[in-house]
């Protein structure tokens, strides 16, 4: 793989990233329970983190890092926004969105993982998927604890 194929692959997950900061931010904005709302402030700034890491490694092979979030993260955005007005925005209906959100960005570092990637750069794109792992689960888990509530 070619540094500007690694590059690419980093731009995606730097979209990817955006995506889940501007998710993450949007959900702490709307969700009822103090603890989500702090939990996903919390997670909106590791994805900032994560794409400051990815922005560095994208730099330095000489790329010009993506800016941006994803056509598919900005229309996901719209429809748990969409979902919101119409359910009142209930912490139920905002965990699916998020796990939905979630199970994009496993697919896409997954995606990346399977590239033949420079050691360090892979290096740095899995432990930024145990992150998501992880964050797949918490809301995975909350989300279950939300159902059971409100059944």
């Amino acid at each position: 793989m070619d540094n500007q194929d690694t590059i690419d692959v980093l731009n995606t997950l730097i979209e990817t990233c955006n995506d889940g900061e501007r998710g993450f931010r949007n959900v702490a904005e709307h969700v009822h329970s103090a603890d989500l709302k702090t939990l996903f402030a919390t997670r909106a700034s590791e994805c900032h983190q994560a794409c400051a890491d990815l922005r560095a490694q994208v730099l330095q092979l000489g790329g010009d890092p993506e800016t941006g979030g994803s056509a598919s993260g900005a229309l996901h955005r719209g429809w748990v926004s969409l979902l919101g007005t119409l359910s009142g925005y209930s912490d139920k209906s905002l965990l699916e969105a998020c796990e939905k959100g979630e199970d994009s960005a496993m697919e896409r570092y997954r995606d990346a993982l399977d590239q033949a990637l420079p050691d360090n750069v892979r290096m740095l794109i899995e432990r930024q998927y145990e992150g998501v792992k992880r964050n797949h689960a918490q809301v995975r888990s909350l989300r279950d604890q939300a159902r059971a509530t409100a059944s």
